[in-house]
């Protein structure tokens, strides 16, 4: 896959990955409430809507740099930061650690699910993209070569 038609995916993978995730993390704060918790004897608290809040706002961020740093040609901590934000959906796993969690309205079991496979496709494009990422950059952006010593 050419640079240019993987930066087309890209776009398209984060645009509907953040959509997604704001459809999760807004019910997430709105409603926390709503959503199932764990028990006094688990190992992992609860995160409080304020956690889920500024947690959308790192995980994005983390997105956007990898964004931006694609668009700069460098692949391999491009993926770094696009692993990072892939996290984002990938935490929606948590949800189904807690007894419960399969009780919730179908539409936030939508919503919970897309954005685990949201964040699974963007951890499988940063990995792909780090594993190509020599490929991706067009001999013109390359550096010269060393001469062997």
């Amino acid at each position: 896959m050419s640079y240019l038609r993987a930066t087309r995916v890209l776009c398209w993978l984060l645009g509907i990955a953040v959509l997604v995730s704001v459809v999760h993390y807004v019910d997430n704060y709105v409603n926390h409430d709503d959503f199932p918790v764990p028990g006094p004897d688990s190992a992992v608290p609860a995160p409080s809507a304020t956690l889920v809040a500024v947690g959308w706002f790192v995980f994005t961020a983390l997105g956007a740099v990898g964004l931006l740093l694609w668009f700069r040609r460098h692949i391999t901590t491009s993926a770094v930061f696009l692993t990072g934000y892939s996290v984002s959906g990938l935490i929606g796993i948590a949800h189904y650690t807690v007894p419960g969690a399969t009780d919730m309205v179908w539409w936030r079991q939508a919503h919970v699910l897309a954005d685990i496979v949201c964040g699974a496709a963007v951890l499988g494009f940063a990995l792909w993209a780090a594993k190509n990422s020599d490929d991706l950059i067009p001999p013109g952006a390359k550096p010269p070569a060393r001469p062997a010593s």
